[in-house]
């Protein structure tokens, strides 16, 4: 009897050591600088497609370790603005979810709505397109005729989740470029 009481408790207090949370924010750009933030100051946390029912006009989230909610909470207050953090339920959406193409001379990733597309033999970028957010052109003129390995990184030079998505897919080329993923 006793060591069946034991034996719930240790199993309940298992199930919250590895609770996940979100902090959910009202634009992409809030939710990308969040990240930022919180893995400088060591945090584990990922970007994430919340619930529908907790999308707040941004389609971005970020998933803690929920034991850490109170530090989180203290690292972003006067650096990133957020709406809350709330316990999460099951898996998020993933939002590395790469398709490559392989052309006769290039190879395409599509990342979510977006494509970058480089040249096999010199691993330059040789177009982007997609998204329709107003920081591609801007990106486009930084990364197009620009080695991979040397090209400014999305993520940091833009602020939407094109941006953020045109990120992913230079990640998967440069795995690809070196020789990680295969060609």
């Amino acid at each position: 009897m006793v060591l069946s009481w034991l034996k719930k408790s240790l199993e309940a207090r298992a199930g919250t050591a590895d609770a996940r949370g979100l902090v959910i924010f009202t634009t992409v750009e809030e939710a990308m600088k969040a990240e930022k933030v919180l893995k400088k100051a060591g945090f584990d946390c990922k970007l994430v497609a919340p619930p529908p029912d907790m999308r707040k006009g941004c389609d971005l989230a970020l998933e803690i370790d929920l034991v850490e909610q109170t530090a989180v909470a203290r690292a972003l207050t006067g650096r990133v603005s957020f709406m809350g953090i709330y316990p999460c339920k099951g898996e998020m959406e993933p939002l590395q979810v790469e398709k490559v193409t392989r052309f006769a001379e290039h190879i395409m990733i599509k990342s979510g709505n977006m494509k970058l597309v480089f040249d096999i033999k010199t691993g330059v970028i040789v177009n982007i397109s997609g998204g329709g957010c107003p920081d591609i052109p801007y990106l486009y003129t930084r990364l197009v005729g620009t080695h991979l390995a040397a090209a400014p990184r999305p993520k940091d030079e833009g602020r939407t989740l094109c941006a953020l998505m045109l990120d992913r897919a230079m990640e998967k080329a440069l795995e690809i470029w070196k020789g990680v993923a295969p060609r």
